[in-house]
């Protein structure tokens, strides 16, 4: 089996995943998010560098597992292919976690929506380019 990845895609991929969240997480849901998952201001202000470091480098992994589901499908089935692994998998999979950790309901449909928007998006962007 032939695994051909294209590197660029899969950087722009991530990014784009940084970009979402970015705009998830302070221009849309900040404060209902900080709340919901008991947040402070004051643990924002610690450890930016390796929560940020870290996140776009688990987006590069996210990307790469995507890019090599994806193949040359194009930008449809990489959308579609997004969809799927942010609802079926992601979405579904902290779901099972919320239930049993009693974590609220708008917790999830944030971190949740947050994951089917950014696979979405990283699929387009893998399947436009591969």
């Amino acid at each position: 089996m032939e695994l051909n990845i294209n590197w660029l895609a899969v950087l722009l991929a991530a990014l784009a995943g940084f970009i979402v969240g970015g705009l998830w997480y302070s221009v849309l849901f900040a404060k209902v998010w900080q709340r919901e998952a008991g947040v402070t201001d004051e643990q924002l202000k610690h450890g930016t560098v390796r929560v940020f470091a870290g996140s776009f480098l688990l987006a590069v992994v996210m990307a790469v597992a995507l890019a090599a589901f994806i193949g040359n499908g194009g930008a449809g089935f990489g959308a579609l292919a997004g969809l799927a692994a942010g609802l079926a998998w992601v979405a579904a999979a902290l779901g099972v976690n919320y239930l049993f950790e009693r974590r609220s309901l708008t917790l999830f449909a944030i971190n949740a929506s947050y994951n089917i928007v950014t696979f979405t998006a990283m699929g387009a962007i893998i399947g436009a380019l591969q």
